[in-house]
C-alpha cells in the first residue's frame, strides 16, 4: 500500500533475513482497550515500540520495549508479521507483535510519560500514515 510518497508493505514473519529488522511494535491490549503511549517530548500517540538493540533478538526487543512503554509485566506476546516501509530513499523494516497485558505495572519513566487505553484509533497519532495500517493488521489477527 502506498501512503504519501510511502510503500507499505506486510511480509511473513520467516520471508526476510531477521537481520534486516529493526523495530519492534506491539499492538498491546489491556482488559478489552487497546494502550497507545504518548513520548514525552511529543503530544501525539503512538503504538508501543522501539529500535532493536546491539546484540538484541527482535523478540528481546519486542519484550523490553512493550515493559518500558507500558510499563507490562505479564504478558502474552505474539508475532503478527514483518512490514517494511518505503520512503523511496530507503527502506526500513519492523517486526508487528500482538499483546495482551495481562498486569501492568508503573511506567519505568524513560521516554514515555503517559499511556491511554481506547477502544480504537485516537487522534492525533505520531505516525499517521503507518500506524493505521498497523493497527488494521493487528486487529485482524486478534480476529482470527
Amino acid at each position: 500500500m502506498t501512503v504519501n510518497m510511502q510503500k507499505v508493505d506486510f511480509h511473513a514473519c520467516c520471508e526476510l533475513d531477521p537481520q534486516l529488522v529493526n523495530f519492534a511494535v506491539i499492538m498491546a491490549e489491556y482488559n478489552g482497550k487497546w494502550i497507545f503511549a504518548r513520548h514525552r517530548d511529543r503530544t501525539t500517540w503512538e503504538i508501543p515500540g522501539g529500535h532493536r538493540e546491539p546484540g538484541e533478538a527482535i523478540d528481546e526487543t519486542a519484550e523490553r520495549e512493550l515493559y518500558e512503554e507500558t510499563g507490562a509485566i505479564k504478558y502474552n506476546l505474539e508475532p503478527i508479521c514483518v512490514y517494511s516501509v518505503d520512503t523511496g530513499a530507503r527502506t526500513t523494516y519492523g517486526q508487528l507483535y500482538y499483546a495482551e497485558i495481562k498486569e501492568l505495572g508503573a511506567l519505568p519513566g524513560y521516554e514515555i510519560c503517559e499511556i491511554k487505553q481506547v477502544g480504537g484509533l485516537p487522534d492525533h497519532l505520531t505516525y499517521p500514515k503507518i500506524q493505521p495500517l498497523l493497527f488494521e493488521r493487528a486487529v485482524a489477527f486478534k480476529n482470527l
